[in-house]
C-alpha cells in the first residue's frame, strides 16, 4: 500500500511541476500555474491526508523554485500551495461562513504582502513599486484577493468532483 502512495505522490508532485512550467512557458499567468498545480495535489490530501498533503506539496515547491523559469510564479505556489491543506481544516473550525471568509481574506492578504515583500526585496524593484500610486497597488492587491477567493471556490468545486465522479475511475 505505501508503494501505491509514493507512486501516486510523485505522479502528482511532477504533475504540478510540470502544470508551473507550462504555464510560464504559454505564458497563461503567474496565477493560474500555481493553482493547477494546487488541483493536481488534491487527490493526495483527499486519499492520504494531510502529512502525505503536506509532503507532496512541499516536494512540488521545491521542485518548481528549482526548475520553473519564472521565478514569480514559483515563489505564489511556494507562498500558497498549502492553502488546500488547511481549507478542511477552516471550514471544520469556523463553522459560520461569513467569519470564515474574513479569516481567509485576511489569510490571503497577509500572504500576498509577505511573498511580495520578499520577491520585490529579491528582484531590488522596491523604489520603481512603493512610487507607483497608491490607487494601483490596492487594486492589484484586491485582484490577487478575488483570485484568491475564485480558486477557493474552485477547490472546493474540484473536491466534490473528485468525490463523485473521479475516485471511482482511480480507485476501484
Amino acid at each position: 500500500m505505501k508503494s501505491k502512495q509514493m507512486a501516486l505522490c510523485g505522479l502528482l508532485t511532477a504533475l504540478a511541476v510540470v502544470l508551473m512550467i507550462l504555464a510560464g512557458a504559454v505564458g497563461i499567468g503567474t496565477f493560474a500555474g500555481p493553482v493547477l498545480a494546487m488541483a493536481a495535489l488534491l487527490p493526495v490530501l483527499e486519499e492520504y491526508g494531510p502529512k502525505a498533503a503536506a509532503l507532496t506539496y512541499a516536494a512540488a515547491a521545491i521542485l518548481a523554485l528549482l526548475l520553473v523559469p519564472e521565478p514569480e510564479l514559483a515563489m505564489v505556489y511556494a507562498a500558497f500551495g498549502w492553502y488546500p491543506i488547511l481549507r478542511p481544516r477552516l471550514n471544520r473550525w469556523l463553522p459560520s461562513r461569513p467569519l470564515r471568509v474574513l479569516v481567509k481574506l485576511a489569510l490571503c492578504t497577509a500572504v500576498i504582502l509577505l511573498l511580495y515583500g520578499v520577491l520585490l526585496r529579491l528582484l531590488g524593484m522596491t523604489a520603481d513599486l512603493l512610487g507607483a500610486s497608491k490607487l494601483f497597488n490596492l487594486t492589484l492587491l484586491m485582484m490577487g484577493v478575488v483570485i484568491f477567493l475564485l480558486t477557493d471556490r474552485a477547490l472546493e468545486r474540484l473536491e466534490v468532483l473528485w468525490h463523485r465522479k473521479l475516485r471511482k475511475r482511480f480507485f476501484r
